[in-house]
């Protein structure tokens, strides 16, 4: 069933937490919603969990409200599913005994399908103490599915487990939560495992929805530069349009850009805000009678690119790869290959 956010506000005090949310986790996807500390994440997941109390708005859950400003039952009240980062597994119970917990009695044999299920076939017997933190997920995850809720909600799963660890623990996850046909909404500060594990994405800023969409959509037509830079490692460039005496152009710290460097039509606002790629720019020797030249301050060898780091007027930087060789004490001009830029208004 899809999980409806229907014009969500909560406060803490006189802090504003969310403002005017509204968006659907489609049934049987993973719905990610991605953004700094503080952005209001987790507060829309605890709504979601009955972890809070919903002050305006409302959420449904395959079209029928959950929880609303006058019915706001507490979680073992709903059909949700609940993971956080720790995993949250009862020290003093057995592996089986945790997973079973949820369960009624009569089900509580199943609980060793649902431990083979996420790889970790025969150690039921196991306290938590024993296992590994990604064991630990890996339980709490089999604990969370096996009363079968219509609805997952995961809190920061694989923050605690390791790098390398964490990659296999996405996939695998991924997998068995789109076996199961599980509507999943999942909360990470992660660009890397929203694009790793998600359907779709809603990605968060001060309370609001910046963008929701597909991992393809963020990446290739995204609502702003923030965005943009999120998913494609791409840099942020301040800008403003500029007249020269042959064409329009657009003036940054880095020197006059022509138009032609841009993908469609530029915005109509003065100030931009220039999405690039650090591969897409190219360097030229400056001479000296040339304006917007750069001072180069590191410069790092990474097998066949270079990554160079420039400053330019004002002190703002900007980073080039180049395949080219760079001299640390020569000054240069920074030129953007066409149609390499995406230009936004400045917010």
């Amino acid at each position: 069933m899809s999980l409806e956010f229907r014009h969500i506000a909560h406060a803490y005090g006189q802090v504003r937490a969310l403002e005017d949310i509204s968006f659907t986790a489609p049934a049987g996807e993973i719905t990610c919603l991605l953004g700094a500390s503080g952005c209001g994440k987790s507060t829309l997941l605890g709504l979601a969990a009955g972890l809070l109390t919903v002050q305006q708005g409302s959420i449904a859950l395959g079209g029928e409200v959950l929880a609303d400003e006058r019915r706001s039952p507490p979680p073992e009240a709903r059909p949700v599913g609940l993971v956080f980062q720790d995993g949250a597994l009862f020290p003093h119970m057995t592996i089986a005994q945790n997973v079973g917990f949820g369960l009624p009695k009569v089900r509580r044999g199943e609980a060793d399908s649902w431990l083979a299920k996420v790889g970790l076939e025969g150690i039921g017997t196991r306290y938590p103490h024993e296992l590994s933190g990604g064991q630990q997920q890996r339980a709490a995850l089999a604990r969370a599915m096996a009363p079968g809720p219509r609805v997952l909600l995961m809190d920061e799963p694989f923050a605690s487990v390791d790098i390398v660890l964490r990659r296999k623990l996405r996939r695998d996850c991924r997998i068995l939560l789109r076996e199961a046909g599980a509507t999943v909404v999942l909360v990470t500060h992660d660009p890397a495992e929203a694009l790793d594990i998600a359907d779709r994405i809603a990605v968060m800023a001060a309370g609001r929805i910046v963008q929701f969409g597909t991992p393809h959509d963020l990446h290739h037509t995204p609502a702003t530069a923030a965005v943009g830079a999120i998913f494609s490692g791409a840099q942020v460039i301040a800008g403003v349009r500029a007249q020269t005496s042959a064409e329009e152009a657009v003036s940054t710290a880095f020197g006059l850009w022509p138009l032609g460097c841009v993908i469609g039509a530029l915005p109509a606002a003065a100030g931009l805000d220039l999405l690039v790629q650090a591969d897409r720019l190219d360097l030229i020797v400056d001479n000296a009678d040339d304006a917007g030249g750069c001072a180069v301050r590191d410069v790092h060898h990474q097998g066949p690119v270079t990554r160079v780091l420039l400053e330019g007027s004002g002190g703002a930087q900007i980073t080039v790869e180049t395949t080219a060789p760079v001299s640390a004490g020569q000054s240069y001009r920074v030129v953007p290959q066409t149609g390499s830029l995406r230009a936004f208004a400045r917010s």
